[in-house]
C-alpha cells in the first residue's frame, strides 16, 4: 500500500470515521450473540461466528458483513486505498474496541476471549 493511502486510512481512523459495528450494535440479536460469545470481531474487518451457528445467526452475520463490505468499498475509494487495506484497519480498530468477555480472532486464527489486557492484534495493524 502506498504511504499516502495508509496515511489517509490512519487519518480517517483517528477521526472515528472507520466503519464500525455501530449499526449492528443497535440490533438486540447482535448484542445477544456478541455477549454470549457466539460472534466475534476478526482482523479482516468482518464479523465471524464462533463455533456452530443456526440459520438465524448465520443470516445475521451475513447481513452485517454485507453492510460492512459496502462501507469498506465506499470508504476505501474515498481514501484512495484498497478495500482489503481499509477492512484490515477497521478490523484492527474493532478488535481494539472489544471489551472483557467478548470474542475476537487472533492473528493465528484462534478465537480468543478479551481479558482486561489488550487483545492480540495482527502485526499489520496501524
Amino acid at each position: 500500500m502506498r504511504n499516502s493511502a495508509l496515511a489517509a486510512i490512519l487519518a480517517v481512523t483517528a477521526l472515528g470515521a472507520v466503519a464500525t459495528p455501530a449499526m449492528a450494535q443497535r440490533d438486540p440479536a447482535y448484542a445477544a450473540a456478541r455477549s454470549a460469545g457466539k460472534v466475534g470481531e476478526q482482523p479482516d474487518g468482518y464479523l465471524g461466528i464462533v463455533g456452530a451457528a443456526d440459520k438465524a445467526l448465520q443470516d445475521l452475520v451475513n447481513d452485517i458483513n454485507i453492510k460492512r463490505r459496502a462501507i469498506y468499498a465506499e470508504k476505501a475509494k474515498e481514501n484512495n486505498a484498497t478495500q482489503e487495506a481499509y477492512a484490515l484497519t477497521s478490523g484492527c480498530q474493532a478488535i481494539s474496541r472489544t471489551v472483557a468477555g467478548e470474542k475476537y480472532r487472533a492473528p493465528d486464527g484462534s478465537w480468543q476471549t478479551r481479558t482486561s489486557g489488550p487483545p492480540i492484534r495482527d502485526p499489520r495493524c496501524p
